[in-house]
């Protein structure tokens, strides 16, 4: 990846993100092998994805698996998965040079998990017939992060160019346009991913909010409150300080020898 113009030089992950995208492969090809070839019941997978339901019934860990979880049938499921792979490899590799695999890792975890959250808000917000058609009633998959993962991108490096397959260039804004529009266009299509239709969205707000520059808008308005706090405690403090009385009219006099008697008390004594 370069910052602008057409090399085909590779990204160059790091272990963090390697780790994570072995991972990823590794649960696809497990349940893929074992649901189409070795005969294994699907209960472990809709154990592990999410459900709105089982979620607030205290399974909270479906909020931590789901974004790991691809489709394993068809297709479709091998395009699920080259879609997270192909977002990893060439967009993430730069956002953890920049802020290192520890904040790349909380950020990919806490943009999926809030997206999440924000569709399951939403559909139990929604009258019981539109919610049906933007959330399947098992979700999954990392799409929410991949969209969060471009906004950064797009945000921090921006008037750069990235180029997706090594031979694409696309800008940050355009970057965003695309991510966008690509959701806008399925949800007018009716289209039921995995993830569901608000999710992605939601990765797209909380990829702007937590890695939208530097520093990211949400960190930016706490520098801003805890400055106003800071001005308006030290201007409580100077308003409090008095004078001090100096009721006896004592006053501090230069120290040091001088060469004449103008330091000298009325009694011909130096002042100490």
């Amino acid at each position: 990846m370069q910052n602008s113009g057409f090399a085909l030089e590779l990204p160059r992950p790091g272990k963090a993100l390697m780790g994570l995208m072995l991972v990823i492969t590794a649960i696809w090809l497990t349940f893929a092998i074992g649901l189409n070839w070795g005969g294994a019941s699907p209960t472990l997978f809709l154990a592990l994805s999410g459900d709105t339901t089982a979620i607030l019934h205290g399974q909270v860990w479906r909020l931590v698996t789901a974004p790991l979880l691809h489709s394993p049938f068809g297709t479709e499921g091998v395009w699920h998965l080259l879609g997270t792979l192909i977002g990893l490899y060439f967009l993430a590799p730069r956002l953890e040079a920049l802020w290192g695999a520890a904040r790349t890792l909380r950020f990919i975890a806490l943009t999926s998990t809030l997206a999440y959250v924000l569709q399951m808000l939403s559909v139990l917000a929604l009258p019981a017939d539109t919610a049906a058609r933007v959330a399947p009633s098992h979700w999954f998959g990392f799409t929410p992060a991949a969209a969060a993962i471009a906004i950064a991108w797009a945000c921090t490096f921006k008037n750069q160019v990235v180029n997706l397959f090594m031979v694409l260039p696309v800008s940050s804004r355009t970057l965003i346009l695309v991510v966008i529009g690509f959701g806008l266009l399925r949800l007018a299509a009716a289209q039921m991913p995995p993830e569901g239709q608000l999710a992605p969205f939601g990765g797209m707000f909380f990829g702007w909010l937590l890695g939208g520059g530097s520093p990211p808008p949400l960190r930016r308005a706490w520098l801003k409150l805890r400055l106003g706090q800071l001005e308006r405690e030290e201007k409580r403090q100077n308003t409090r300080k008095k004078p001090r009385p100096n009721p006896g009219g004592l006053r501090v006099l230069p120290g040091g020898r001088a060469d004449d008697d103008d330091d000298k008390g009325p009694d011909g004594r130096w002042l100490n």
